[in-house]
């Protein structure tokens, strides 16, 4: 008896000193956390916990991330974001993105871990590539992009690819019918990107808008290579040829029979041409033009190289003119002052050609599809590379959607010298929508880049190894500190002075990114994103489909949540 109330006593002091022990960690739990909170009270930026960083509150506003950030960085121009994994660094100040683009650039290299991610579908490209191979190749690049005759091969094909639209939007405007302009434009800019870098024709910008087999490859290969960076078993499901990494390869297989049959079907075209002597069977596309340059044993170019070459170009140029197309456009429907100006200016530049050329302008009835479809036909064939150049008010209306609409919301730059293989490390950006994971489409526009040592900007904030600094042209475009107290406005009249467009600093302007890496495809996609709104805003207006709404989704392109469905009018 005296054991049993001895096992008792002993029970009840053991539970008591249980509980006394739970409640006091309890208790140190929570002093260590609001300690934490209190220590952060005068800290600008987003409010962290212990152990998991600023992870809720990024969480939870995952879905306007970018607007998130805005509100960080008007108040502080570089803020720091701890996280469970690593550190954000965010900045949207013009210096500090001198320093990581230019200036130290040598330290930001794009790093092992992203090239084995991306190797399966950048190969040695120039997006995925460091030292002496992106130099050999940025130098010939350089070179190939800004010989006239690619330049007048791509107005030819970027006219063409125009005018299938007009005509899919002309027949949709006779018949009433509602289109996504957003999905227009990306079948026109893969059909048109394909035809400058390959020379051949893909055809999704078909009247009947087909699907094909080789964008769906190309679209699969983009997702599942950006999965990679937030999947720790990619390697294994890659070895096992299971899961996602078996589709992977069946897209990847897809995308390199395509590719490689081009380039056997070129080459035999370029032989047959020397033999014939005919130059009519000599191309101008990207392709043919590195064919031609591997054939000097110094440049080492093999059948692999080309399929890189080609690859990285398309998948440079695909989403992001296009998405710049949807929010020009977009951005004109919500500003008709800004519509009637430029309006105005291609009908000016309309009459100021056909006198030029010594042509009479077609007259049409805009109620008659034949007469309508063949004066837009010759406006198309007026619109040359010289007199795009002219469309001053154009151009800066492209500008000013690039810097409230970049078509790279973030740019990521991973400082990763002391953790060489952890995905965490790298920014990535997904979300769940209908319970399904949604990856980002564009990979080689996130553009993480390891750090060779620790660094410090020129703000003076500390950037350490196994961290992440990324500048924001989303958050830069808007920030009053950098364009003025209208920079939320939508004002294309910032980018002119006396009637002509004035460049900004690139650094400042990050649409294009700045120093070494600088896009080469710069005035190329200016060149189709010009010939492509003149025609369609000098014969049509949009008008929103009531009740459609337009806003981001979370990707690495800034593209169009829910698209952009819009019914459209004829012009006089």
């Amino acid at each position: 008896m005296e054991d049993e109330e001895d096992n008792n006593l002993l029970w009840a002091f053991s539970c008591e000193n249980g509980c006394m022990g739970i409640l006091m960690v309890t208790c140190m739990v929570l002093t260590w956390i609001l300690i934490h909170r209190w220590n952060q009270r005068n800290k600008k930026g987003p409010k962290t916990w212990p152990l998991v960083g600023a992870a809720i509150e990024q969480f939870i506003n995952y879905d306007r991330m970018h607007d998130w950030l805005v509100n960080y960085l008007s108040e502080s121009k570089t803020v720091v974001i701890p996280m469970p994994f690593t550190t954000y660094t965010y900045t949207a100040d013009p210096a500090n993105v001198e320093h990581v683009l230019k200036t130290n650039f040598a330290n930001y290299p794009k790093g092992e871990v992203y090239h084995s991610y991306m190797e399966v579908l950048l190969g040695d490209g120039i997006f995925n590539a460091d030292g002496e191979i992106w130099r050999k190749q940025r130098k010939t690049a350089s070179f190939e992009f800004a010989s006239k005759n690619l330049r007048d091969f791509s107005t030819v094909v970027f006219r063409e690819y125009s005018q299938k639209l007009h005509a899919i939007l002309s027949q949709a405007s006779f018949q009433g019918q509602e289109v996504d302009m957003q999905e227009l434009l990306m079948r026109m800019t893969l059909d048109s990107i394909c035809k400058v870098g390959f020379g051949v024709e893909i055809g999704t910008l078909a009247p009947n808008l087909p699907d094909n087999q080789f964008a769906r490859a190309f679209d699969t290969a983009n997702i599942i290579v950006t999965f990679r960076f937030i999947d720790p078993l990619w390697k294994i499901k890659r070895f096992l040829n299971v899961g996602s990494e078996a589709l992977l390869d069946k897209s990847i297989k897809t995308l390199d029979d395509f590719t490689y049959s081009v380039i056997r079907r070129r080459k035999s075209e370029i032989k047959e041409g020397r033999e014939s002597s005919e130059n009519d069977k000599m191309k101008h596309d990207i392709l043919s033009r590195f064919i031609e340059l591997g054939e000097d044993p110094e440049n080492n170019l093999t059948d692999k190289s080309l399929r890189d070459v080609v690859l990285n170009f398309v998948i440079a140029g695909r989403d992001t003119t296009a998405t710049t197309l949807s929010w020009a456009i977009y951005m004109i429907m919500s500003n008709s002052q800004v519509a009637e100006k430029l309006y105005s200016e291609l009908k000016a530049l309309e009459e100021d050609r056909a006198r030029e050329e010594k042509v009479s302008l077609l007259q049409y009835d805009t109620e008659d599809p034949e007469s309508f479809n063949q004066r837009a036909r010759q406006f198309a064939r007026l619109l040359s590379y010289d007199s795009l150049g002219r469309l001053y008010y154009l151009h800066a209306v492209i500008t000013e959607t690039l810097r409230l609409y970049p078509a790279v919301p973030q740019v990521c730059n991973c400082i990763n010298s002391k953790v060489k293989d952890n995905p965490y490390t790298f920014h990535h950006a997904y979300l769940f929508e209908k319970g399904l994971l949604l990856v980002l489409r564009r990979v080689v526009s996130q553009d993480p880049k390891g750090i060779l040592e620790d660094d410090v900007l020129p703000d003076g904030t500390k950037l350490k190894a196994g961290g992440m600094v990324t500048y924001v042209p989303y958050s830069m475009g808007r920030m009053e500190y950098n364009w003025g107290s209208d920079a939320t406005s939508f004002k294309p009249e910032r980018w002119l002075k006396d009637g002509f467009f004035q460049n900004a600093s690139p650094f400042k302007f990050t649409a294009f990114q700045a120093g070494p890496r600088i896009c080469l495809g710069k005035d190329s996609a200016y060149l189709q994103m010009k010939m492509t709104m003149a025609l369609l805003c000098r014969f049509y207006k949009f008008a929103l489909v009531p009740g459609h709404v337009v806003e981001y989704r979370m990707m690495t392109i800034l593209s169009m949540a829910n698209g952009l469905k819009v019914t459209i009018s004829r012009r006089s």
